[in-house]
């Protein structure tokens, strides 16, 4: 594609991967941007004369979320290059909002540009590259941004995500868009901590807060694109049954989530009544970032609560029906296979913090974490 963008929240290692490539990138002279910088951002006032010297370079744009008019440039020099016959990337953009917020306030690029998302350390990188020996338990407490997880100590870890917390809501927020109060957004996602797991009220978090619900939802939006809370939308399958139609929320990174809801260390993280919840968003969103687009990821609850964790549909009319949990010797209730049913799944898996792949009852088999996100990297 001649434009790649590639996204993700602050601090996760674009600008680190991208240079890297730069200095791997034998082939082709290039150049970089870094439009937090005044100077480089001021280069582009006149956007299509400075980018035209940029010929038959590879062009890296950082924080390009501050020039959003710059996307109907890139679309012009990028259509009189490909009629000049060049093929290869032109230009690397790296931004800390989501794909549809970089598109609302610019010409589209379809045809011209690919996405790539570049999510915190996963488990399945870290089980593959970690120098000191894999430990689950670590990323799971600290979560996957680079300087937490690769801290000396925890008390080190834990300064580190204090302050990304502070810098987020009172610097990069506004100086993306949005101007939130940074004591009242930090507030919202502290509250929103305690629903880690759940379907949120909006209404409750409006009267908390003394703004309407539909701010509320405007506030949840925010963190959303700058990738801080995935939202889990429920199932779409045809059921006669009554069904939750709130999407689920998670916070993306359990070592943010464990920060706000002030969990100092490993021990506390056992005795709070967060334990499940934050195991199940530390293995939903790792499973998440690792399915390829082929496949549609939902949860499955009705209103008489018989639930699947995570629904996962996929290329083969596939339904694989996930529940996850956080002890070594899992059980599941009828309630599950109820579930199963009602959303026609093919597969049956319960995650659990154990290693050993067994079955149990009714097809279903338990299966550990790293397995289960090699077996859907083998499916595709």
């Amino acid at each position: 594609m001649p434009v790649v963008a590639l996204v993700g929240p602050r601090q996760v290692g674009k600008t680190t991967l991208a240079l890297q490539l730069a200095q791997q990138n034998l082939d082709k002279k290039t150049s970089y941007l870094d439009l937090e910088l005044d100077t480089d951002l001021s280069k582009l006032d006149d956007a299509e004369n400075y980018l035209r010297r940029f010929e038959n370079q590879l062009l890296i744009i950082d924080e390009v979320q501050r020039k959003p008019d710059l996307f109907r440039v890139l679309r012009g020099l990028v259509d009189i290059r490909r009629r000049a016959g060049e093929k290869a990337c032109q230009f690397l953009l790296l931004g800390s909002a989501s794909r549809d917020l970089l598109q609302q306030s610019s010409e589209t690029l379809a045809g011209r540009i690919r996405y790539l998302e570049l999510s915190p350390f996963s488990v399945l990188e870290v089980s593959q590259n970690d120098p000191m020996g894999f430990n689950p338990e670590k990323l799971w407490f600290r979560g996957g941004f680079p300087n937490s997880y690769l801290a000396a100590t925890d008390d080190e870890s834990w300064e580190w995500r204090n302050d990304f917390i502070s810098s987020y809501v009172e610097r990069d927020i506004p100086l993306m868009g949005p101007h939130v109060p940074a004591t009242r957004m930090k507030k919202f996602w502290t509250m929103l901590a305690h629903y880690h797991g759940q379907q949120v009220v909006l209404s409750e978090l409006g009267k908390s807060l003394e703004v309407s619900h539909t701010t509320i939802r405007s506030y949840l939006d925010i963190l959303t694109d700058f990738y801080m809370v995935r939202q889990v939308q429920p199932w779409a399958g045809n059921t006669r049954k009554r069904l939750i139609k709130s999407p689920k929320i998670y916070l993306r990174d359990t070592g943010l989530l464990h920060t706000l809801l002030k969990i100092s260390d490993f021990d506390s993280l056992l005795g709070h009544p967060v334990l499940g919840a934050s195991w199940e968003g530390f293995v939903a969103e790792n499973i998440i970032v690792n399915l390829s687009s082929k496949w549609q990821y939902s949860y499955y609850r009705t209103t008489t609560q018989t639930e699947v964790d995570l629904v996962l549909e996929g290329p083969g009319k596939q339904v694989w029906a996930i529940e996850i949990k956080r002890s070594s010797a899992p059980t599941i209730g009828k309630g599950f296979h109820t579930a199963c049913e009602d959303i026609g799944a093919t597969h049956k898996f319960v995650i659990y913090a154990g290693r050993d792949r067994f079955p149990m009852s009714e097809k279903t088999e338990a299966i550990g974490l790293v397995e289960f996100l090699n077996l859907i990297k083998k499916e595709g």
